[in-house]
């Protein structure tokens, strides 16, 4: 296979979006899945309606990808929501929201894209969070279900050993993108990463040697994390 094929969950906003910009930009064929339209209008770029959470939804968007390629070069693992409260002020649903969207759904993206892993060759990164590390206030549904993510994540890598291929994790700090604009006015945007920091580390590790692989990579503004 000359021609490079990648899926990118939550591709219609935020870095997901800025992910596939990238990857096309690099030469791939990329499959966008979102809940909403991706705004992408390229010959490369074939969008998918699916909801991460829903697994009968993630069949069908295998079978839907089945029909253009047989294996999958990269898969990147970036769906995810986040909202903010303490724990006294969220409600079940919205913990239980995170919970699906942030951990269920990326397992329905393995389980299920387990036949489309190309051996020794498949690289698979998650876009995981600093809250994966360290627990921040008024954010303890994000930060249980990035804990989580990261448990799924390494229980996988360990149980996929034997196909040779590579499991990255980015755990960046805050980044300025518009989910910021409906959260709080309280946040300094200019000490968050900018999408473009992120892109950089994230070309970093996907031209790296195919031998290598990024278990957890942090990387913040260099004010340090968002307090």
């Amino acid at each position: 296979m000359r021609t490079k094929y990648a899926l990118v969950t939550g591709s219609s906003s935020g870095l997901g979006f800025e992910i596939v910009q990238y990857l096309l930009e690099e030469g791939f064929i990329v499959f966008g899945a979102s809940r909403s339209e991706t705004e992408i209008n390229h010959s490369n770029f074939i969008d998918l309606c699916v909801d991460v959470t829903d697994e009968e939804a993630v069949q069908t968007m295998y079978d839907e990808i089945g029909k253009e390629t047989y294996g999958l070069h990269l898969i990147v693992n970036n769906a995810g929501i986040f909202e903010m409260g303490s724990v006294l002020e969220t409600e079940s649903e919205t913990f239980m929201d995170h919970l699906k969207t942030n951990i269920l759904g990326p397992f329905h993206i393995l389980k299920y894209g387990h036949d489309f892993v190309i051996e020794d060759v498949t690289h698979l990164i998650h876009i995981s969070s600093i809250a994966g590390k360290k627990g921040f206030e008024n954010v303890s549904a994000y930060c249980a279900s990035k804990f989580g993510l990261n448990g799924l994540i390494e229980s996988c890598r360990e149980e996929w050993k034997g196909l040779g291929v590579r499991f990255s994790t980015l755990m960046p700090g805050a980044v300025d993108t518009p989910v910021w604009e409906n959260i709080s006015d309280d946040f300094e945007r200019s000490k968050m990463l900018d999408p473009e920091d992120f892109i950089q580390v994230f070309d970093m590790v996907i031209k790296s040697p195919p031998n290598m692989q990024f278990p957890d990579i942090t990387f913040l503004h260099k004010s340090g994390a968002l307090e």
